[in-house]
């Protein structure tokens, strides 16, 4: 699947920051220190409408961890899913009366063209689950032959389904107690009242063909993949295990990135799946959970199609911390507006006051679990002076607003120009 356009971060001078990020699985605020290449993986959207405020919150943050990487010197082997292949598509695609791959394709098409409005750096591998297919069926029939999975052999359609006890981890990653796994895996897509399973927590990992729905031939015998299997199979065979960072919305946390990890680690005997398992939080409106369920969405395509500066957007959602849910308002944009505006004006000055210690400072607090309000408050604290010696004689360093716009670019990916 094509991913899309780059640019390239600016080099900025000065010392880069080891980067330290929360660890959901052991609730800690943990160094990361990647090798030479450093191997993310960020599961992607299911295309079945627009990119909305919490996608593009997410994508940011992990925009944020590419860059601070890159600007440490190390190599970035990005990886990100899109399920092109699940009931919200389908579900979707039958209620608007469309082609479910037409459906895939035209926001998939989409969500790239978000993306790089708003400078995310591309993954190396933008996969689709349709193209991996036989991947996923080799990942199972191995999960079968291990004795971590099993079919139902006497039900009507013999579905293979993940043992989650295969492990004896289970759970090691949400943290979470039994009866909120309960909760939880019936709420986001889990079936624990199918007929014949061995446990009401064990997820699905083939579904047999059922009449007027899509399936591929395989060794399994006709079906499509569950939802979890897909992103165990894409990322080891891209990125191996225990590669650096596994993220996305906390709402993926369980029972997704849960049994992703499980699904990896039983079919390979190695723990971890990945070292750091990383969660950015929900945008609301109004008071609410933005979802798609509740009809209160925010999509990036609009805000751009009433002609929003997509760095404005960038900086309303990095006013507050990645982590935690906060709220979209128009007063939050109007404000990051304003930002901008005055970090462009200060930046185009011929002269300002020097620029390594905010650039210093701006490293500090992103290298600090993505500290993004700190971040901004450093540079508009060096903006505010800037403005305030404009024309002065002691706003004498010619060289300092460049660097300032640089810095700002390679390591917030906002543009100042």
């Amino acid at each position: 699947m094509q991913s899309w356009t780059s640019t390239s971060p600016p080099r900025v001078p000065g010392t880069p920051r080891p980067l330290r990020l929360h660890d959901t699985a052991t609730g800690q605020l943990r160094p990361i220190a990647p090798g030479r290449v450093a191997r993310m993986y960020v599961c992607g959207i299911t295309p079945y409408d627009a990119t909305h405020l919490g996608h593009a919150a997410t994508y940011l943050a992990f925009d944020l961890v590419h860059r601070l990487w890159l600007d440490a010197g190390h190599e970035v082997h990005y990886v990100q899913n899109v399920t092109d292949i699940d009931d919200p598509l389908l579900e979707r695609a039958e209620r608007d009366q469309d082609d479910w791959v037409v459906l895939g394709m035209r926001e998939t098409a989409l969500f790239r063209e978000d993306m790089e409005a708003l400078r995310v750096l591309p993954p190396r591998d933008f996969v689709g689950a349709v193209e991996t297919i036989p991947e996923i069926v080799e990942v199972i029939g191995k999960l079968l032959a291990g004795g971590a999975a099993y079919r139902l052999e006497d039900q009507e359609y013999p579905d293979v389904y993940f043992d989650h006890r295969a492990t004896g981890r289970f759970g090691y990653e949400s943290g979470y107690d039994a009866e909120t796994m309960a909760t939880l895996f019936a709420e986001r897509g889990g079936d624990p009242d199918r007929a014949g399973k061995r446990h009401p927590l064990d997820a699905l990992l083939w579904r047999a063909a059922r009449p007027g729905e899509p399936s591929w031939e395989s060794e399994l015998g006709p079906g499509r993949p569950g939802w979890h299997i897909e992103c165990s199979a894409i990322a080891v065979n891209r990125l191996g295990m225990g590669f650096d960072v596994q993220g996305g919305g906390s709402d993926l946390a369980f029972p997704h990135h849960e049994f992703s990890a499980a699904h990896a680690e039983a079919l390979s005997g190695e723990h971890p799946f990945a070292r750091h398992y990383v969660h950015a939080g929900m945008i609301g409106l109004d008071g609410a959970k933005m979802s798609k369920s509740r009809g209160n969405l925010v999509f990036v395509s609009r805000l751009r199609a009433d002609g929003v500066d997509p760095s404005a957007v960038r900086l309303a959602l990095f006013a507050g911390h990645y982590r935690g849910d906060r709220a979209w308002t128009a007063e939050l944009l109007d404000r990051a507006l304003t930002r901008l505006a005055r970090w462009r004006e200060a930046v185009a000055l011929p002269a300002g006051p020097p620029a390594a210690a905010v650039v210093d400072r701006l490293r500090d607090h992103l290298a600090d679990d993505l500290d993004t309000p700190g971040a901004l408050a450093a540079v508009d604290a060096w903006v505010d002076e800037a403005l305030r010696r404009r024309g002065g004689a002691d706003a004498a360093d010619p060289a300092a607003p460049a660097l300032v716009r640089d810095a700002v670019d390679a390591l917030l990916g906002v543009d100042l120009r």
